[in-house]
């Protein structure tokens, strides 16, 4: 069963980092530059090639990628118990609390792209839009604070040798390598840095 879990949150994390290109590239494949967001003309012009269906896709696919992903986050949780019991429940809450927010995050952020393409780029949706992300932006913060704690909770069980793990599997957390990732341009970090953990637990579980 851990096996199966783990391929589906390679698959979840792939699915889920093309969903964040959709949000981030437009149909040309121009990257869009997101530090002129706080200038109207300059976001007017950022987004003029950008199609209605891709943030559209990125919701819908996103939803469903975060739930596929969910599989593998729970079923290690579960797969813990064996090891320590308190590890495992703190892990199996920090889920929770990473997966529901964030599918809420991905959506509000899906949301606010096709509101601003949809009604024509408007400087006042614009100021809506970037009001509903402002006032909804503890989904974000909930999120990852879930995910953090439950990263944290893994590399310490590892390192540690409580489970079966090699010592050096520790290397196998989407933190560690988000830390790798940081200083390049790639995009999609987290969810590269997600499949990166899986790929690597599926091989040491």
């Amino acid at each position: 069963m851990i096996k199966t879990a783990i391929i589906l949150a390679i698959i979840g994390h792939i699915l889920c980092g093309i969903c964040d290109c959709l949000l981030s590239y437009s149909k040309t494949g121009r990257r869009l530059n997101f530090k002129v967001l706080k200038d109207p003309q300059k976001m007017y012009e950022e987004f003029r090639d950008m199609p209605l269906s891709f943030p559209l896709i990125s919701m819908v696919l996103g939803t469903f990628s975060i739930t596929m992903f969910g599989f593998g986050y729970f079923a290690l949780s579960y797969w813990m118990k064996d090891f320590s019991i308190l590890a495992s429940n703190i892990m199996f809450i920090a889920a929770l609390f990473f997966l529901v927010p964030i599918v809420v995050h991905h959506v509000i952020c899906g949301v606010v792209e096709w509101m601003y393409i949809s009604l024509d780029r408007k400087d006042e949706v614009r100021t809506a839009v970037f009001d509903l992300q402002k006032k909804t932006i503890s989904t974000m913060l909930a999120g990852y604070a879930g995910l953090l704690i439950y990263l944290i909770t893994l590399f310490i069980l590892v390192i540690t040798g409580k489970t079966y793990l090699p010592i050096w599997g520790c290397i196998f957390n989407t933190a560690v390598f988000m830390l790798l990732l940081a200083p390049t341009k790639l995009p999609a970090k987290g969810n590269i840095a997600g499949v990166l953990m899986w790929i690597g637990l599926l091989f040491v579980v």
